[in-house]
């Protein structure tokens, strides 16, 4: 299955969003681990002949200008200025399967980009290497929603369903994100919902 346009460029937009965090992050003393996530995205791009050097550029020139703007239980909202304004919603799970896998930090963000007319964009971290338009799954309640691989990152396959799943996501407890890695190992993250609906709030009263 081949990527669209509109994929590939939440690709790079999602590696914009995780040095932004990783700065945060290690600010204010996050553990070393989620680093390497970043790296490890970085080398993953490399090895498939991805130009990295313009996007970590941009994320270098937003980061410093990142900032919290709020915690709401498991989520937290942020804010970065650059040439255009971003705001994101972000969360990482709260358990992985199986544990004794190693792997890089995983998170969830909801993206909004107001110069862009872009909202509710929804990208996933899964911290390790996944089949290029290879597919996974995430579940909320009885509702399952299709996603798209691309390198660590993952989409909903079809993104005229984000906001159904954000709806979904706001009234359920917890998402569930199951994803195959290259080498067939299947990883279940267990994200938890409490905080979003205000974390989502913020985000649009900060980027509308």
């Amino acid at each position: 299955m081949n990527l669209s346009s509109s994929h590939r460029l939440r690709a790079v937009l999602t590696g914009v969003a995780m040095a932004v965090t990783l700065t945060l992050a290690t600010a204010n003393g996050a553990p070393a681990q989620e680093s390497g996530a970043k790296s490890a995205q970085t080398k993953a791009d490399k090895k498939k002949g991805h130009d990295t050097k313009t996007q970590d550029s941009k994320a270098g020139k937003d980061s410093s200008k990142a900032a919290s703007i709020g915690t709401f239980g498991e989520w937290g909202a942020y804010e970065t200025q650059g040439k255009s304004k971003t705001c994101y919603a972000l969360a990482q799970p709260k358990t992985r399967e199986p544990g004794k896998v190693k792997r890089d930090a995983a998170y969830i963000f909801i993206s909004y980009r107001p110069a862009e007319n872009v909202k509710n964009e929804i990208s996933i971290i899964m911290g390790f290497a996944m089949k290029d338009g290879g597919e996974a799954q995430a579940t909320i309640g009885d509702d399952e929603y299709g996603l798209i691989a691309k390198g660590s990152n993952a989409w909903i396959k079809n993104p005229a369903e984000e906001n159904r799943f954000i709806d979904a996501m706001k009234k359920g407890s917890k998402l569930v994100v199951k994803a195959s890695s290259t080498k067939g190992k299947v990883t279940t993250d267990t994200y938890p919902l409490a905080g979003l609906s205000q974390a989502l709030d913020k985000v649009r009263k900060e980027c509308q």
